[in-house]
């Protein structure tokens, strides 16, 4: 008996993070409208075609060489396929039926991968309408399958930090990858969009900043919500155990928390909004939503529900401040992905001692620190050597005619173009 409830517990915990993983795949979806319909309508087809082409690359890439990095391993996922009851049911009775989660191998490499092709979709909109459509998809290659990766093995992965101090012991925790993830990704983006320059236009001679409006603001309100939806995987996947009640229950609240920190974002950004432009900015409050969920990321499990509440919502504010302080600085940023991800990836990290004791704010640093330094720097050196190679800006003619038509040779609304 003891033996088939351990089975059902394994086939329980393997199906939740299927289900989870599947959610976070759908996110997939979510930043390609909220990307579509925050560029103008001539860029709409390019972007779609990177969101779809760096998920396929994202998954081959972790497959080939990433999981191996960052969790150990052969590469191409070498004996991932084997299957031994007898090793399950040891495990299973060495952990105990309220220990550690045992799982599938594959269902492990299927959660993670999404998470990989979420980091890789946070550049995706920094760099919009100006970049080379094959450019990004090299650099997308180097990223998930190097970058992330080994980042990534320092902090989930339990690694040293090329053999000179270990994130863990300094009391560094991300639950879900509020650095880890989201701020990695934006430190890819950054570096990216540093080199790149602003959109023609953007700014003007005397330092104003000039409005550039998306197409289709239905489709990014679409993509928040799904979005909204996929982070409940994110998040509550990252419990990485549902077969009993103590973790059903974490998984609950996690749950509960991810939403909560979303309303406090979305809320907050709205009102200040309000404050400073007058006006309901409906793409401050597209953004402050998202950063709530960021905020929130980092450790969703031992704030109360009015805790998860207010640090979504110092997300809020803080991403509103952070996009208008991007711009004054020129950078162009198309969607806010840095201030979202980045900037408020940063705060979610320094939120996790507030709550959670065993984590340190002088750890939270150190692995920020890390995690922003070594992705940045290597992703400098990596859009720095494809500018020399290839180029990674399209002419200022390709620009004004809309990389629709420039790299992918379609319009996505052509019967609203003049013939």
């Amino acid at each position: 008996m003891e033996n088939q409830i351990f089975e059902l517990q394994y086939a329980m915990d393997t199906f939740y993070f299927l289900v989870c993983g599947a959610l976070v795949m759908w996110m997939a979806a979510g930043f390609a409208m909220l990307e579509a319909g925050l560029v103008r309508s001539k860029n709409t087809t390019e972007i779609l075609t990177k969101n779809v082409a760096l998920f396929a690359i994202s998954c081959i890439m972790y497959l080939v060489c990433g999981y191996a990095i960052m969790y150990g391993g052969d590469i191409l996922l070498s004996g991932i396929g084997d299957f031994d009851l007898e090793g399950v049911l040891a495990d299973s009775a060495e952990a105990g039926f309220d220990g550690g989660s045992v799982y599938s191998g594959a269902s492990d490499f299927f959660f993670q991968v999404v998470f990989v092709a979420t980091a890789m979709s946070i550049v995706s909109g920094a760099v919009a309408e100006r970049m080379k459509l094959w450019a990004f998809l090299a650099f997308a290659v180097v990223m998930t399958g190097v970058i992330y990766p080994l980042e990534g093995s320092w902090t989930w992965g339990g690694n040293d930090v090329f053999g000179l101090y270990n994130l863990g012991d300094l009391g560094f925790s991300d639950f879900a990858g509020s650095g880890i993830v989201h701020m990695a990704g934006a430190a890819a983006a950054l570096a990216g969009v540093l080199l790149l320059g602003a959109r023609k236009g953007k700014y003007g001679a005397n330092g104003q900043v000039n409005a550039i409006p998306g197409a289709n603001l239905p489709l990014a309100t679409l993509g928040t919500f799904i979005l909204w939806m996929g982070w409940f995987g994110f998040n509550g996947g990252s419990v990485l155990k549902l077969g009993d009640a103590a973790n059903a229950h974490s998984v609950a609240m996690v749950f509960l928390n991810t939403n909560a920190a979303a309303a406090g974002g979305a809320v907050a950004a709205l009102a200040v909004a309000r404050i400073l432009f007058g006006k309901a900015d409906l793409t401050m409050l597209l953004n402050g939503a998202l950063a709530g969920l960021v905020a929130i990321t980092a450790e969703p499990s031992t704030p109360t529900a009015l805790q998860a509440t207010l640090f979504g919502a110092a997300g809020g504010v803080l991403v509103v401040f952070s996009i208008l302080a991007l711009d004054k600085l020129k950078i162009d940023d198309p969607v806010g992905a840095i201030s979202v991800h980045g900037v408020v990836g940063l705060l979610g990290l320094l939120l996790v001692p507030v709550t959670n004791d065993g984590a340190s704010f002088s750890g939270q640093l150190i692995g920020a620190a890390t995690i922003f330094g070594w992705v940045f720097g290597a992703s400098l050196v990596v859009w720095l050597v494809l500018k020399m190679v290839m180029g990674i800006r399209v002419t200022e003619e390709e620009e004004y005619e809309g990389m629709d038509l420039a790299d992918c040779g379609m319009e996505a609304y052509p019967e609203f173009v003049k013939s």
